[in-house]
């Protein structure tokens, strides 16, 4: 009998601990996923201010005496506060689109660190090879020396392909810094971004959103290179003569080339266009101390200037909303809080084969050790009872 209490215990301690184990499962799931914190349809809850975002539409929370958003026709937009990261209001923030040349915020947020301006480098023939056709290009010529800054301001003033080009090959290459564009984006919480080329050139999968965007261009601002560089009007590029030739900034709204107004207090960022991408814009701009970041996509009416006067009706309605509105959501919400590894890399993600369609939902390692720590401690439960009950084993 007592034999059979034993076992009857052994089982009801398994069951026990087993129920701890399905119980534990699914928290530990959910905890190793990245939630998708858009609202489900009829739930009829108020939704949480960052699931606004994932909302089509233009979403705005504003209080007594708030101006009245803009009527913009951007397929998406988004106006935020460049240092709390709230974002004042925003139409489809995280609808995938071309991004055109404003991708290379990622790029320089990506390769600026590790590539010293002051570095001298002599350009090769292969290093200027498979620029697509139709790139902006800012002159670099192969077998003549560069300073990096120069090739900085290439990116930066002449959104030049070119630049690009050399600048990734001294990264390790295409292909390793589209991998480390793609790592950055994910550790700085922008999930809608895929990176398949790091200028901006049209390729098929490589989209980003206004969020994403936004966030690149919150990010730079925090870097004094980036800053530099963006908001410079115009610079000296190097001549394949020995001399050098003037360049100025594509950004209209900051240089108020081509009758475009220069807006009071901008900051700069970056600018772009492709053919599929239309025009795009991340812009920023200081007032009284205060800077908003505004990012622009593919305005539908107007000519090649409308992207710069949305942007202008943005930060203008920001600057006057600031304080009358409550945030629809946060720059920070998808932000990574910790990274494994000696480099800061995430955890892996679907391969880029399965972007931009995948979700990044799959588990990470927290839910295996999860459940492999629950499942060893009840072993460890049931031994300690059967120790306990019936004493230590004596090898025969």
């Amino acid at each position: 009998m007592a034999i059979g209490f034993a076992s009857r215990a052994a089982v009801s301690t398994c069951a026990l601990c087993t129920a701890g184990l399905l119980a534990l499962a699914p928290a530990a799931a959910t905890a190793g996923t990245r939630p998708n914190p858009a609202p489900q349809a009829g739930s009829g809850a108020r939704a949480a201010p960052d699931s606004l975002l994932y909302r089509s539409g233009t979403q705005v929370r504003p209080r007594a005496e708030a101006p009245e958003v803009p009527e913009l026709s951007a397929r998406s937009w988004l106006v935020a506060d460049a240092d709390s990261g709230e974002v004042l209001a925003a139409h489809d923030a995280h609808r995938r689109l071309p991004p055109a040349s404003t991708l290379k915020t990622l790029f320089a947020l990506t390769v600026l660190p590790v590539l010293p301006g002051g570095l001298r480098h002599t350009v090769s023939e292969e290093e200027l090879s498979d620029i697509g056709p139709g790139s902006s290009r800012v002159g670099v010529a192969e077998d003549h020396t560069y300073r990096i800054s120069d090739l900085w301001n290439g990116v930066f003033l002449s959104s030049g392909n070119d630049a690009v080009h050399v600048l990734a090959a001294l990264n390790g290459g295409w292909r390793v810094t589209a991998e480390r564009m793609q790592e950055k984006a994910r550790a700085l919480g922008a999930h809608d971004t895929w990176v398949r080329s790091p200028d901006g050139y049209d390729a098929p999968g490589q989209v980003s959103s206004a969020f994403d965007l936004a966030v690149f261009g919150r990010a730079g601002l925090h870097s004094p290179d980036f800053a530099r560089y963006c908001s410079r009007v115009e610079a000296m590029f190097p001549g394949r003569d020995g001399g050098s030739y003037g360049i100025l900034n594509t950004n209209r709204l900051l240089t108020g080339a081509d009758g475009v107004e220069r807006y009071p207090g901008l900051v700069g960022i970056k600018n772009g266009y492709t053919s599929n991408a239309g025009n795009t814009l991340v812009a920023a701009a200081r007032r009284d101390g205060h800077t908003l970041v505004a990012t622009v996509l593919n305005p539908r009416s107007g000519g090649g200037h409308t992207v710069y006067e949305e942007a202008r009706a943005l930060l203008d309605w920001g600057f006057e909303a600031s304080g009358r509105v409550d945030p629809v959501g946060s720059l920070d919400a998808l932000r990574a809080t910790s990274l494994p590894g000696p480099r800061g890399r995430p955890a892996a993600g679907p391969t880029p084969a399965s972007a931009p369609e995948a979700r990044d939902a799959e588990p990470e390692r927290p839910v295996a050790w999860t459940i492999t720590c629950t499942a060893l401690l009840g072993a460890a439960g049931v031994a300690l009872f059967l120790r306990l009950r019936w004493g230590p084993t004596v090898p025969g």
